[in-house]
């Protein structure tokens, strides 16, 4: 389009490619070299634009990670002081088992070694009243005085049988997840009071032994089990040996009764 104002600058018919054409190219390469300048400082603030978000990006990235880091070594660490105390544990545990342990089966051996020794002093008693039976009117005094000492030795066996009972329920609670603690040990009282206060009891000296069912005696029989008998070790062991004891002191009184009697028949 040609510039009416100035004509020097309109596009005539008669101009070639000669210089003629160098006002109308530098016209047009005033806007083009404007625009790419535009474009080169668009470009470097652009580019300048995205380093400063990358380089904010990364330092997030990189404390974000730092901070990850820190707290997974942090909770490491936990974890490893946990494991160490709960090894600890675990090991002051199986000690302190291993240690019941032993004290039981030394326990239960000493029991058994008593309960063979009751038992040997038993069958000496028989033999011995055997012997005194077949003396004639010895025999008719020491049966009679088996009689006299037998309503003592039903008594006696009678209380045994309500320790018996009481046991079993204190090693029922002992076992159950549902009985308080302090129930537990009001039955283990009880059984002190009544052992201490029934005299076929006392002769016996069961207050050491129940301590130590009570401490000791640990034994519970499977989660399902409904039979409260199957509970308990170390009573158990303690029950015979005590059954065995009111026989032995049957026989033994009477044979001082004898003894005591035959100087005066002389």
């Amino acid at each position: 389009m040609n510039n009416l104002n100035d004509p020097d600058w309109n596009i005539r018919p008669d101009q070639g490619a000669g210089g003629g054409n160098s006002k109308w190219n530098y016209a047009l390469l005033v806007p083009m070299l404007g625009l790419a300048a535009f474009r080169w400082i668009w470009s470097k603030e652009s580019e300048k634009e995205i380093h400063e978000a990358r380089t904010k990006y990364d330092k997030t990235m990189k404390a974000i990670q730092e901070d990850l880091e820190l707290k997974y070594r942090q909770s490491l660490a936990e974890d490893r002081k946990e494991t160490i105390q709960l090894e600890m544990e675990l090991e002051r545990e199986r000690r302190r088992a291993q240690g019941f342990k032993q004290a039981l089966a030394s326990q239960s051996q000493q029991l058994l070694e008593k309960r063979q020794g009751l038992r040997r002093e038993r069958q000496a008693l028989d033999l011995e009243k055997g012997q005194v039976l077949e003396s004639g009117a010895a025999g008719a005094l020491f049966h009679e005085a088996l009689g006299k000492e037998g309503q003592r030795e039903q008594t006696a066996i009678q209380a045994l049988r309500q320790v018996e009972e009481q046991l079993v329920e204190r090693q029922s609670a002992f076992c159950s997840i549902l009985v308080p603690r302090e129930k537990r040990l009001e039955m283990e009282k009880d059984l002190l009071v009544m052992t201490a206060r029934e005299p076929a009891l006392a002769r016996l000296g069961m207050e050491d032994s129940l301590r130590d069912i009570f401490t000791n005696d640990r034994r519970c029989a499977e989660y399902l089990n409904t039979d409260k008998r199957r509970n308990g070790s170390l009573m158990w062991v303690y029950l015979r040996y005590w059954q065995l004891q009111v026989t032995l002191e049957k026989h033994q009184r009477a044979e001082a009764s004898l003894l005591a009697t035959q100087p005066t028949e002389k």
